[in-house]
């Protein structure tokens, strides 16, 4: 599938990330703690897999860390391939 731009909101109230799409809602949760932040949770509903939105999530997360001048904790299995796929943002990991 191609990938689908999306409009990433931070809502940082809810310590999440999110996007609608198909009027699905799509996140990616964190936990601050201090200057780390830990990227707990990453979801995309299964219909809309495939199409880069996880991707967009979380690099809208790590882009706002790095403009906080925080450190991410990926916790979620998803954030740590992301970071292993993308080595341009390895300076924020913990």
């Amino acid at each position: 599938m191609s990938k689908t731009p999306v409009t990433v909101v931070h809502r940082p109230e809810g310590q999440t990330f999110e996007t609608f799409v198909d009027g699905l809602r799509c996140m990616a949760d964190y936990r601050r703690e201090g200057n780390i932040v830990q990227m707990v949770h990453t979801v995309v509903p299964p219909q809309l897999e495939g199409r880069g939105i996880a991707a967009q999530l979380v690099e809208a997360a790590l882009t706002w860390i790095e403009s906080e001048q925080l450190k991410v904790d990926p916790v979620c299995s998803y954030v740590r391939l992301y970071l292993q796929r993308h080595p341009e943002w390895q300076h924020l990991k913990v």
